[in-house]
């Protein structure tokens, strides 16, 4: 293994479609349409597919934000770079330091549910087998995603490129095969809010479930942090990630459309993730075999989602690491694959650690609730940064540099897109339809804040210490050539000193 001062990542390694995929796939659209989006049900009733059009656009604003940046700073550092470079350094170190660290969760999060989705589903068919027998699938995903990272970045994207396609065209085809047998049930109104349960009709309801639909977006900046493996990644990156962002956003429309005329939109209130209402549920009572397809499917987005994020974890702790304010190991890298080998081992170990210790210590779905709240909380936390971050950034470039809309009030409608988002996502009862979290997955926000702690601690000590390593989280290494010294690499509190200079 070599540090980054050899080759450092594989240079020109992935194109456009690879990069798409990742962002595709860290949204995980089948696991999305299937459990997420239908919980917005409950709130919007029929007039769901309204709820997930307006927070398509709501996320757009964010996307365009985060596409901006990704086109001036193409970097592995990704967020953690934006936020440097639009805000400071230190919002930068903080930023990384949260984003690496919910990353890493997401991979455990995803083999949870592929773990219980997928016990739980032999069960229903086969009795006999235990529906607590979850972890050997868990532990299974883990060893495919691991293996697919070893091997590098163009097996890992080339894997998730199958895996998402095989996912969407699933769901493409089952939505289309529903909006046929609905017939001359077809109906526009659904884009409407006529259809709103009591409780919440109108405006408001549609307000609440698109709120909880715009966590299922969640993921489409992805392929930020393979910038530094992609071909012309200012231009690749910004088009994978509006891309990803707009085609999944109506691919959500799309299929929740589908469903919501198929099954009733007077009924649609009771639609949900599990039992006969819900998309299996349909699947196995009106299509036979097809159920199987929409099962696989949901299971595959799960390993496709935790093998995209675990491309953004270790990329992630590979920029920080480089620069060292993680340590220097999370910078080494396979000498033929320059795959970041010592981080895929200690995020395989994260997985696994996480999904026994946590699945077999309350039970998977209690420990899937629990991270995923987590997750959530600071990567919407993050997106509101972000946001402010590219406003900051074409602020400090000058006029000509400077567009208002795209810069100014775009990152604006973003923040408050996502601030109820955050809110709803944290348990906050500042909204009537928020429920309150309980124990343990009321944790969540006691465990953000011990770790962000942490972080400010570890901040405090290379401020002190090392100051000019925070600012190098600010640093585009695409631009400017990296330090040559594997011992001791750049603390540059004068950039002017090893000729690293920011942006």
């Amino acid at each position: 293994m070599s540090g980054e001062s050899g080759t450092g990542l594989r240079r020109d390694a992935i194109g456009l479609r690879e990069v798409l995929f990742q962002s595709i796939t860290a949204m995980a659209p089948a696991a999305a349409v299937a459990a997420s989006i239908p919980s917005g049900a409950a709130f919007a009733g029929g007039s769901l597919p309204l709820a997930v059009l307006i927070a398509l656009v709501a996320c757009l604003f964010t996307a365009s934000c985060v596409a901006e940046l990704a086109r001036e700073l193409p970097a592995a550092g990704s967020v953690s770079t934006y936020a440097a470079q639009g805000l400071h350094p230190v919002v930068g170190f903080l930023v990384g330091w949260g984003y690496v660290f919910v990353e890493a969760l997401v991979p455990p999060l995803l083999l949870l549910q592929l773990g219980f989705t997928t016990a739980g589903t032999l069960h229903q068919e086969w009795s006999s087998y235990p529906a607590d027998l979850w972890w050997p699938w868990a532990l299974a995903g883990a060893a495919v995603i691991a293996a697919a990272g070893y091997f590098g970045v163009r097996a890992s994207a080339r894997f998730g490129t199958v895996l998402g396609a095989f996912e969407i065209l699933v769901f493409l085809v089952f939505a289309v095969w529903l909006i046929v047998r609905a017939g001359s049930h077809n109906t526009l109104s659904v884009f409407g809010t006529s259809h709103t349960p009591d409780g919440y009709e109108g405006v408001s309801g549609v307000f609440a479930g698109s709120v909880y639909t715009v966590l299922a977006f969640a993921g489409f900046e992805a392929a930020a942090p393979l910038a530094e493996e992609t071909r012309d990644p200012r231009r690749t990156m910004h088009r994978a990630v509006l891309g990803a962002a707009l085609a999944i956003g109506l691919f959500y429309v799309l299929t929740t459309y589908a469903m919501t005329v198929y099954f009733g939109p007077e009924r649609f209130a009771g639609f949900g993730a599990s039992g006969d209402a819900s998309w299996e549920g349909v699947a196995r009572a009106s299509f036979g075999l097809f159920w199987v397809l929409v099962f696989l499917a949901v299971v595959n987005s799960a390993v496709a989602n935790a093998n995209a994020c675990a491309n953004v974890s270790t990329r992630t702790a590979f920029a920080l690491a480089r620069i060292r304010v993680l340590p220097r190991l999370f910078a080494a890298l396979h000498p033929r694959y320059r795959s970041p080998v010592a981080g895929i081992a200690v995020q395989s170990a994260v997985a696994v650690g996480a999904v026994l210790g946590l699945g077999l210590g309350y039970d998977p779905v209690t420990a899937f609730l629990l991270l995923a709240t987590v997750i959530v909380t600071v990567v919407i936390g993050v997106y509101i940064v972000v946001n402010l971050a590219c406003a900051g950034y074409f602020l400090r470039r000058g006029r000509e540099a400077l567009k208002p809309v795209r810069h100014l009030v775009l990152p604006l409608l973003g923040i408050a897109a996502f601030v109820p988002a955050l809110l709803t996502a944290a348990g906050l009862p500042v909204f009537d339809f928020v429920t309150e979290l309980t124990a343990p997955v009321s944790y969540a926000g006691p465990i953000v804040g011990i770790w962000m702690v942490a972080g400010l601690v570890v901040l405090i000590m290379l401020m002190r210490r090392h100051p000019g390593r925070i600012a190098e989280t600010a640093r585009v290494h695409l631009d400017e050539p990296a330090p040559t010294d594997p011992t001791d690499p750049a603390d540059p509190a004068d950039p002017a000193q090893n000729g690293a200079t920011h942006r």
